[in-house]
């Protein structure tokens, strides 16, 4: 138990390593075989296998094939199957590839299963080894800084939170002795770079034995080369991954869960999908996903298609246009509303899935085919439980015993901070497995979705938020706002408040009549919804609001929640909120716009708080107009700067009106001035969202700065 790393030599050997109080312990195998499968695609065919078995028998890269009983889909039984075992790790996919070649002639339509997985998650699947540690992982951290990322050699390097500049022998020398020190499991790398990058250094340096590796004669492997992939329209960057033998590696560049995390996050992950940490951090929260369902799949000896093939089910065209629409919006008034309640139901989703009993095995299932189970859309689903409930509901008491621990911890006199870290990561890690399970269902590489969980799931909510609109309507409350799993209420003024229910109550019954909690998420002094600038409509995903009794402000979709947005540009937006609560008058909100811009003209912005950060969705070649990222694309690469489609460059604005590099400057440069009037521009722009939904825009914005008249806001209200 606790093997939380596994090495693939060469030669053929495994290296199970355990982490101990001393360091790590490395366990050899010699005797594993990875294994595929192969089975008819179609359960109606009648399909003989002897004759590709008798083509794998005399394959060299294969140890040994035999017919077992599998079930090649959730809706299938057990039927005879082809398992290959194979020599290598390596050899699983090429092989597999060729039996899907020789599936026209003289074998069939054939299938092969079991085939993409990660190579250590792979292992721990067919071996049973549990990749949780079993004792505290040690880390050291490197870090390189960005002027320093395309360099053959470093002249700086951040060891243990330690900058070491100098010659290659002056760095690796100090690496080797934070390796002696901190003997760490975990290497955490700004960038996976680094590792190559100190190898090629020590022809360079004199320095005796330096390795990064705990295995002799084996310093390290590339697992896989850099690439550019799109995901729902937005283009991503996957840096090269490498292997240090002994050791896991956390690269800070390529990483969702470590970053949104921390590493009791991804440890509690790793417990659940049996991919080791450093699998575990790269993965997409799909891929993490699959890898749980993947593991209930195994415990069900149900095999794993390589390509989705699931057809959509057959259904009439009203029934297409009634399941093609997503969770139910009730638009936002925009303006400002006075005594708001946020209520949210938890985890509505995942909830839907496992009180409606919505799984790919079940829905529309031919045993209650004329059962109409599913609101407005006539599935039935199948009174056997379902498999992702088995996946998700371990996860939702999970996360509801972690939330219920994290506020038990935040009552105590003397909280613990380090349990609450803990805690927090744990759960911040299971909401975004249970926040993709949703979405998952209608993705078309999802190995075990389906498009009708997916329609079924979201007709399920659209017809809760619909009976929790109705109820509290009726309890003397009006709905101002309502999306998906969320709805803002507040008094109506035609009630009596000696009439009107008692929110809480009316949660309560609402919780009980849909079997999904209705929580109370937050109470405000006062929320504003933001207009969108296009048509005045009101905006879903953009509003804000002073929280009762506290200090705190809750912001979504304007500038402040833009990773993009400058700091300086972010920080008087917040001004800006608190002094429009503070005095309940646009005046004050122009009086801070007005000093800012003051402050940027004379120059007393300091340019660290000016820097943009945007993503880089093409390579340089493939832009044709003269935008900013263009011009800071090509400073980088006078620079010799690496950036590629999918990472973020970040720049400040040094002359908006040329469309040459000059342009902007790189946040890694020496600036000593930038474009005060485009930062006017950006914070007018701000200051236009806190005020839109006042009946606002920045035409109004740019009168008011110009001394023509100032209202309160009663009047806009």
């Amino acid at each position: 138990m606790g093997q939380f790393t596994i090495d693939f030599l060469d030669d053929g050997r495994v290296l199970e390593w355990e982490a101990t109080a001393d360091g790590a312990v490395a366990t050899e195998r010699d005797d594993y075989t990875p294994r595929f499968y192969v089975a008819a695609r179609d359960p109606e065919t009648d399909l003989d296998l002897t004759t590709l078995q008798s083509v794998y028998d005399q394959h060299p890269d294969i140890v040994a094939t035999e017919m077992v009983a599998r079930r090649p889909g959730f809706r299938r039984d057990e039927e005879p199957v082809l398992a290959v075992d194979v020599a290598h790790i390596d050899r699983v996919t090429p092989l597999a590839r060729q039996a899907r070649q020789l599936s026209d002639y003289p074998i069939g339509d054939i299938a092969c299963f079991n085939v993409d997985f990660s190579r250590e998650f792979r292992y721990c699947l067919e071996t049973g080894v549990n990749p949780t540690p079993a004792s505290e992982l040690s880390s050291l951290r490197l870090s390189v800084p960005v002027t320093e990322t395309s360099n053959d050699v470093y002249g700086e390097l951040s060891v243990a939170g330690d900058t070491v500049t100098g010659s290659p022998t002056e760095i690796l020398t100090a690496v080797k002795a934070a390796l002696e020190e901190h003997n760490p499991d975990v290497l955490v790398c700004s960038t996976s770079e680094i590792i190559p990058t100190l190898y090629e250094m020590t022809t360079d340096a004199d320095v005796d034995d330096f390795s990064l590796s705990r295995w002799p004669d084996v310093d390290y492997q590339q697992l896989a080369s850099r690439s550019t992939y799109s995901s729902y329209g937005r283009v991503g960057h996957s840096p090269a991954r490498y292997n240090v033998p002994g050791r896991a590696i956390i690269d800070e560049s390529n990483t969702f869960f470590y970053g949104e995390t921390n590493l009791d996050g991804v440890l509690d992950l790793v417990s659940r999908s049996k991919k080791p940490v450093q699998e575990l951090v790269w993965a997409s929260i799909g891929n993490v996903l699959t890898a749980i369902q993947i593991c209930e799949a195994h415990d069900r000896s149900v095999l794993v298609p390589w390509n989705s093939w699931r057809h959509e089910f057959y259904k009439p065209m009203g029934t297409l246009h009634d399941a093609d629409r997503g969770g139910f919006i009730f638009a936002p008034e925009v303006g400002l509303h006075e005594n708001v309640h946020e209520l949210d139901f938890s985890s509505l989703y995942p909830n839907i899935i496992c009180t409606r009993n919505v799984s790919p095995d079940v829905i529309r299932c031919d045993c209650h085919s004329g059962r109409d189970d599913v609101p407005g859309l006539g599935y039935s689903i199948c009174d056997d439980r379902g498999y992702l409930v088995d996946v998700l509901q371990p996860i939702i008491d999970a996360r509801d015993e972690i939330k219920a621990a994290i506020r038990r911890e935040k009552e105590r006199n003397n909280p613990d901070e380090d349990r609450l870290a803990e805690l927090e990561g744990r759960s911040g890690a299971l909401k975004w497995i249970l926040v993709a399970c949703f979405g998952y269902q209608g993705f078309s590489n999802a190995k075990f979705g389906r498009i009708e969980c997916h329609e079924a799931i979201n007709a399920f909510a659209r017809e809760i938020l619909l009976t929790a609109k109705q109820r509290l309507e009726a309890g003397g409350w009006r709905v101002v706002h309502g999306i998906v799993d969320s709805i803002w209420v507040t008094p109506d003024p035609d009630i009596d408040d000696d009439d009107r229910e008692d929110l809480e109550t009316l949660a309560t019954e609402i919780t009980e009549r849909v079997e999904i909690r209705l929580e109370h998420e937050a109470h405000y002094d006062w929320v504003a919804f933001v207009p969108q600038r296009e048509s005045g409509a009101g905006a879903l995903t953009k509003y804000f609001g002073k929280v009762a009794g506290d200090d705190e402000f809750k912001i979504r979709g304007i500038e402040a929640r833009q990773r993009s947005t400058p700091p300086f540009i972010e920080d008087v937006q917040r001004d800006c909120l608190n002094r429009l609560d503070a005095t309940q008058s646009p005046d004050a909100v122009l009086g801070r716009l007005e000093r800012a811009i003051k402050e940027l003209h004379s120059g007393a912005v300091g340019v660290e708080q000016l820097v943009e950060r945007n993503r880089v969705s093409k390579p340089l070649e493939g832009y044709t107009q003269n935008t900013q990222n263009v011009a800071a694309l090509k400073r980088a690469r006078d620079q010799d700067l690496a950036v590629h489609p999918g990472q973020d460059i970040e720049y400040v604005v040094d002359d908006d009106e040329k469309i040459s590099r000059d342009r902007v400057a790189l946040s890694h440069e020496e600036i000593e001035t930038y474009d005060a009037s485009y930062y006017e521009t950006e914070l007018v722009q701000a200051v236009e969202s806190v005020l839109s939904p006042l009946g606002w825009d920045r035409n109004d914005v740019r009168r008011e700065l110009n001394g023509i008249r100032v209202v309160g806001i009663t009047e806009w209200a």
